[in-house]
């Protein structure tokens, strides 16, 4: 599984840390762990940087019960959702789940926007350049390289 990490709020490497060590403590094993990296805002722009990371894990949980665990550390950790892309202490998104395709209400699988971010596509090319994305059939560092020809 591959889980994005972000924040623009407070002390942003100490959050990600925290979320980290939150996850372990529910039944996720952080088997890589990019580099934290600055990035502007994506989206909502008038908003502080972030710092963001990616992470390869481990875990026996289903992907619903994956999203309310790292949905439920979001809440822990103070995350209010008011404005979308908006500032956040804390943000925990799934990418992929090995090679599964989900499309359900609330939960979609891999992430439907990775592929457009340089903020969760650098970090991974980092730990998996070769994992390839289950729906688009390509490696993530090629999908890197297509974004950076595109902006």
């Amino acid at each position: 599984m591959v889980i994005a990490l972000g924040s623009n709020l407070g002390d942003r490497e100490m959050n990600l840390k925290t979320a980290i060590v939150k996850m372990k403590g529910r039944c996720m094993y952080i088997e890589k762990l990019s580099s934290f990296v600055e990035t502007e805002p994506y989206g909502y722009t008038d908003q502080p940087k972030f710092l963001n990371a990616v992470c390869l894990v481990e875990t026996d949980l289903s992907p619903r019960t994956l999203l309310n665990t790292l949905l439920e550390i979001e809440r822990e950790m103070g995350r209010v959702r008011t404005v979308k892309w908006g500032p956040r202490v804390i943000d925990l998104d799934i990418v992929f789940y090995e090679d599964l395709i989900v499309n359900e209400e609330g939960l979609i699988i891999p992430h439907p926007d990775a592929h457009n971010r340089l903020f969760v596509l650098e970090p991974l090319s980092e730990i998996a350049p070769d994992l390839v994305h289950p729906v688009l059939k390509k490696t993530v560092q090629e999908l890197l390289i297509e974004l950076k020809q595109r902006i």
